[in-house]
C-alpha cells in the first residue's frame, strides 16, 4: 500500500492547538489521555460502494473560528488513506474532506474535480472511517447551520449536537446505514430511509458520472434561489439541506435519468435501497424518537445543554382518556436517547398530567402546570422534585392549569385556563406567589384581565405580559410590572401559541381561524365550560377534520402596538390547525398542526427581509403548501429549536375516539400520540433555554 501523506508542520500543528484553546474547547479531561499523545485515523474514500484512488482527504477541527487544518492525505489505489490526527481531547469537533480523485466505479472516464465528500466525526471518531454518499448526506443536514463549503464553524455546543447526531444515520466506520434510521419507527413508518437513499444515489451517479453530462446535471438541480450554480457536490447538497422545500423535484427526476429501470427488470440498478417512487415535496430527513415515559408530549423545552424536555399528558400502556390528564415529564439527549425513567419518567412534586405547560430557567431547573392535579410543579435538570408532593396549587384555588413561562428577570408566570387567572411568582420564589385576576363576580364578561380560558402567554422586550385567550378572539396584554394595566387586541378564533420575534411582533396561532364554522365551534366550547365539561372535545373533533384554507386555522402578526402587521392573518400555506409558534434565530417562524398525520410543520418568512429567501414577504411560506412532511408525524401540539438548527416536534395524540371515550378493546391504548420528530439543521440556531424573546447563540 503506497500511501502519499502530507504530515503539517509543527508551526501548523501549534497553530491548530492555539485555535482549540481559543475555541473554547475544554482541557479539563487531558488527564484522559497521555499527554502529547496523538491518534491515528485510517479509513476509505468510497462511491457507489467502490473506492476513490487519487483523492485529497483533510482532517479539520472545527470551531468558532474558520476551520483549522490537521492533516492531509491522498488515497492509494483502494481509496484507503491514513492520518495523524493530533493531539487527542474530547471536546474538538473533527470532520474529514475528500475532494476529487478518480472513482473506480467510473475509472475509464478520469478524475471528476466536483466530488467533495463529507464525515462529521465529533470528538471521538472511529479507528477506521469510510467517507461516502451515506457520511456527506448524515453530515451535511446535521450540520447544514455551520457549513459553508468544506469550512464548518460555529457555537461549540451546536457544533457538538450536530456531530452527536451524525451516527443516527450512518455508521462512521462501515459508511452503511446507522442504528436509528433502520429501527421499527423510522425504517417502515415514514419515508425517511427512503428520501436518504435516493439523496445518495444521485448523489453517487453524479461523482460516477453515469451518464456523460451527470456531474452537471447534479450541480444543476441543486441551485438555489440565487441562481448561482454550485461548483461541487457539497456545496450542492448543503444548499438542498438549507432550502429543501425548494424544487424538489429536480433532484429525483435525476434518479430515472441515472438509473432507468433495464427492459425485463422490476429495479432501478442502483447502489443504495431503498429508493423513492415519487417525487418527495422537500428533501428533509425527519427521525422520530421515544421511550423515557414519553406518552401524548404536550409542551416541549429545550435546556442550556440542549436536552430536550417534554410534559406527558398521559401514562405510557394506559387506555388513556381527556377526563384525566395523568402524564409525566421527559427527558431526551440532544441524539434522541430518552433520559428519563423508560416507563414512567420522572414524577412526584404534586405532578400529574402536563398539557401545554413547561418552562425552564435559568438555572436549568424545569417548571410544569398540571391538568390533572391542578398545580404547579418544579423540577431540578436531573428530573428531581422540588416542589412539595402536592406542588404549588394556594391551598387548593388553582383550577387545570395550561402554560407557563419564565422572564428574563426570573419571574415566573403561569395561567389557569379553567378559572380565567393568572399565577406570579416574584423572581421564581413560590413563597411569595400571588393569584391574579380572580373573578369573584361569576360572570365570566367581568373577568379584571378581560381573561377567557387563558392558554399560553410570552413577554416581549418592553417587560409586557401577552396572553393568548382560548375561548375567545383576542390576546390580553399588560406590563409586568403593573398587572392593573390590562388592553386587549383582536386575533383570530381560540388563540393558543404565541412567539416574539427580535423587532417585537407577536405571532399568534388561532385553531379555528377566522370563519362562521370557527365561531360555530367556539359556541360549541363555550357551552360545554357552562356545562361543566370538556372543552376539549370539540375544539379537537373540528380540528382534525379542518383544512387549510378560509375555514382552517390562522396566524396572526400583530405590530409591537398591538395593530396588525403588514400579511396578517396569515391563512392556507397548510396552515391547517396551528397550535404552537416558536422564533428561530432568523426571525422565522415555525408552526404545528394538531390535525391527522398528513400536516406537516410550516415555516414562515419573518420580519427580516434579509433573512428571507429572494422575493419573500413576512408571513409568506417558505415550506411546501402542505408544510413540512414525514418522520411519522402525527396531531402535533408543539416544536422548538435547538443550539444545531434541530427542530423538535412532539406527537400529542393519535387515534382520538380513544381519547375521548370507549372504543374497540385493541384501539384503546391508541388515544396519546407516539414520539418526538426532529428535522435536522432546517433552523438557524436558537440560545437555549428559550427565556425572552428568541436569541441566537
Amino acid at each position: 500500500m503506497n500511501l502519499k501523506i502530507r504530515k503539517l508542520s509543527r508551526t501548523a500543528l501549534a497553530v491548530a492547538a492555539s485555535f482549540i484553546l481559543a475555541s473554547g474547547w475544554s482541557t479539563s479531561r487531558a488527564a484522559d489521555v497521555t499527554p502529547g499523545a496523538t491518534r491515528e485515523l485510517t479509513g476509505s474514500v468510497q462511491v457507489a460502494g467502490q473506492p476513490v484512488p487519487g483523492a485529497t482527504v483533510t482532517l479539520y477541527a472545527a470551531g468558532t473560528a474558520a476551520p483549522a487544518k490537521l492533516a492531509e492525505v491522498k488515497t492509494d489505489d483502494q481509496g484507503a488513506f491514513k492520518l495523524d490526527a493530533g493531539p487527542a481531547t474530547r471536546e474538538t469537533v473533527l470532520y474529514l474532506v475528500a475532494k476529487g480523485g478518480t472513482p473506480k466505479a467510473a475509472e475509464t472516464k478520469g478524475a471528476n474535480d466536483a466530488i467533495a465528500l463529507l464525515a462529521v466525526l465529533g470528538s471521538t471518531p472511529p479507528k477506521t472511517v469510510t467517507v461516502n454518499e451515506f457520511t456527506t448526506i448524515a453530515s451535511v443536514w446535521t450540520s447544514a447551520q455551520f457549513l459553508d463549503g468544506d469550512a464548518l464553524s460555529g457555537q461549540a455546543l451546536g457544533l457538538r449536537i450536530a456531530a452527536g447526531n451524525v451516527p443516527n444515520f450512518v455508521d462512521l466506520a462501515t459508511g452503511g446505514y446507522g442504528v436509528t434510521i433502520q429501527d421499527a419507527l423510522n425504517s417502515m413508518e415514514t419515508p425517511t430511509m427512503a428520501n436518504f437513499a435516493t439523496l445518495a444515489n444521485v448523489l453517487a451517479g453524479a461523482v460516477t458520472q453515469v451518464t456523460p453530462d451527470a456531474a452537471s446535471r447534479f450541480l444543476g438541480a441543486a441551485t438555489p434561489r440565487s441562481g448561482k450554480v454550485p461548483t461541487d457536490t457539497l456545496t450542492a447538497l448543503e444548499g438542498v439541506a438549507r432550502d429543501s422545500g425548494y424544487k424538489p423535484g429536480r433532484l429525483f427526476e435525476l434518479l430515472d435519468a441515472f438509473y432507468p429501470v433495464p427492459k425485463g427488470k422490476n429495479l432501478r440498478p442502483v447502489p443504495f435501497m431503498p429508493y423513492l417512487t415519487w417525487a418527495p415535496s422537500a428533501w428533509v430527513l425527519p427521525l422520530k424518537f421515544t421511550g423515557g415515559g414519553l406518552s401524548a408530549p404536550g409542551k416541549l423545552m429545550i435546556d442550556s445543554k440542549g436536552n430536550v424536555w417534554a410534559g406527558d399528558n398521559f401514562i405510557v400502556g394506559a387506555q388513556n382518556q381527556d377526563a384525566l390528564w395523568d402524564g409525566n415529564v421527559s427527558k431526551f439527549a440532544p441524539d434522541g436517547r430518552p433520559l428519563s425513567p423508560m416507563t414512567t419518567g420522572y414524577t412526584g412534586g404534586g405532578l400529574e398530567g402536563i398539557g401545554f405547560g413547561m418552562a425552564i430557567d435559568a438555572d436549568d431547573n424545569v417548571w410544569v402546570t398540571c391538568y390533572g392535579s391542578k398545580t404547579i410543579a418544579k423540577f431540578d435538570n436531573n428530573g428531581k422534585p422540588l416542589s412539595p408532593p402536592e406542588g404549588y396549587n394556594f391551598n387548593g384555588q388553582l383550577g387545570l392549569m395550561q402554560g407557563i413561562i419564565v422572564t428574563p428577570s426570573g419571574d415566573v408566570w403561569a395561567v389557569d385556563i379553567e378559572k380565567s387567572q393568572m399565577v406570579h411568582f416574584p423572581k421564581g420564589d413560590p413563597s411569595k406567589g400571588e393569584l391574579l385576576f380572580q373573578n369573584r363576580t361569576g360572570n365570566p364578561r367581568k373577568n379584571p384581565g378581560h381573561l377567557a380560558a387563558p392558554f399560553h402567554l410570552a413577554i416581549d422586550q418592553q417587560d409586557r405580559i401577552w396572553v393568548s385567550n382560548a375561548g375567545a378572539d383576542w390576546v390580553t396584554r399588560f406590563p409586568a410590572s403593573d398587572p392593573s394595566k390590562v388592553e386587549t387586541f383582536k386575533v383570530g378564533i381560540s388563540p393558543s401559541g404565541l412567539a416574539v420575534d427580535s423587532q417585537g411582533n407577536i405571532w399568534v396561532t388561532c385553531r379555528l381561524g377566522d370563519s362562521e364554522r370557527g365561531r360555530r365551534v367556539l359556541f360549541e366550547m363555550l357551552e360545554a365550560a357552562k356545562a361543566g365539561t370538556s372543552i376539549d372535545v370539540p375544539l379537537t373533533r373540528a380540528m382534525n377534520v379542518q383544512q387549510a384554507g378560509p375555514e382552517g386555522g390562522n396566524v396572526t402578526i400583530l405590530r409591537p402596538d398591538g395593530s396588525q402587521a403588514p400579511g396578517s392573518p396569515v391563512i392556507g400555506n397548510g396552515l391547517v390547525g396551528p397550535w404552537a409558534a416558536v422564533v428561530d434565530g432568523n426571525d422565522h417562524v415555525w408552526i404545528s398542526n394538531f390535525n391527522n398525520p398528513t400536516a406537516g410543520i410550516v415555516e414562515l418568512a419573518g420580519c427580516r427581509p434579509e433573512a428571507n429567501p429572494p422575493g419573500m414577504e413576512m408571513g409568506d411560506a417558505i415550506s411546501p403548501p402542505g408544510g413540512y412532511v414525514g418522520g411519522g408525524l402525527q396531531a402535533q401540539i408543539d416544536l422548538g429549536i435547538d443550539p444545531a438548527g434541530n427542530v423538535w416536534v412532539d406527537n400529542n395524540w393519535d387515534y382520538f375516539d380513544a381519547v375521548y371515550g370507549r372504543v374497540a378493546e385493541p384501539l384503546s391504548t391508541r388515544g396519546g400520540g407516539q414520539g418526538l420528530v426532529v428535522f435536522y439543521g432546517m433552523a438557524k440556531p436558537v440560545l437555549t433555554p428559550l427565556i425572552g424573546p428568541a436569541r441566537q447563540p
